[in-house]
């Protein structure tokens, strides 16, 4: 008998379910910070300041709109996760990647918040990956 190498049984399965469900809780945590950074942009815009040196510079409106659209979305697709929809995963993964790269360029803004919710993201990607060390 052929095994599919893509199916997963036992605890190779308990493993990619318990990835899941941390790859929900994390985009659900991930989702709100980013949320309340876009807000927090929207609203005290002034506190965010960055030298003239910074290749990337947008008007903080527009960083705290992204920030705001995407920690929706993120929210989102944590719950469809955990809901189990299909295909919630591969959106999420393509979602929080762009939304690393959002907050990799709000670094010089504000680097301990955005380097957190970076790593935040490399982790969901981990999770949703389902990677397994045995494999």
């Amino acid at each position: 008998m052929v095994r599919n190498p893509t199916t997963r049984t036992g605890a190779a399965a308990g493993l990619t379910a318990g990835l899941s469900v941390f790859a929900a809780l994390l985009l659900l945590m991930s989702g709100v910070l980013q949320t309340l950074e876009g807000l927090a942009v929207l609203f005290r815009g002034d506190f965010f300041a960055v030298g003239t040196d910074y290749a990337y510079r947008l008007p903080t409106t527009g960083y705290g709109i992204v920030h705001v659209l995407l920690g929706v979305l993120v929210l989102a697709l944590g719950v469809g996760i955990l809901q189990g929809v299909a295909w919630a995963r591969q959106a999420a993964m393509v979602v929080v990647f762009v939304s690393a790269v959002a907050n990799f360029l709000f670094i010089p803004y504000y680097p301990l918040w955005a380097i957190l919710l970076v790593a935040l993201h490399i982790a969901v990607i981990w999770a949703l990956a389902g990677f397994d060390p045995r494999h």
